[in-house]
């Protein structure tokens, strides 16, 4: 399975997220620091769920990056987060 997938999945089981979109943008950044050959290198979260509501801002980027777990942050370069109620 992979990294997309991976974080698609750790993020709907925590949250249980309305809306959810997890994009490998790794292409874009061909040449720059941190690009892999094939990918999943450099994400784009947009999500969505109720259990924002009574976060802040950095709250809600903590718990973001509590679900996805240490082992596959540490996969990934970068991970730019769209996070709401």
């Amino acid at each position: 399975m992979g990294i997309t997938q991976q974080i698609d999945d750790k993020l709907r089981t925590a949250f249980a997220p309305t809306h959810l979109e997890v994009v490998d943008d790794s292409e874009s950044h061909r040449g720059h620091a941190g690009f892999q050959e094939g990918g999943e290198s450099h994400f784009n979260v947009a999500i969505r769920a109720p259990a924002f509501a009574e976060m802040s801002r950095i709250q809600r980027h903590r718990a973001v990056h509590a679900a996805i777990g240490p082992d596959l942050i540490g996969r990934i370069h970068a991970l730019a987060l769209d996070i709401s109620d």
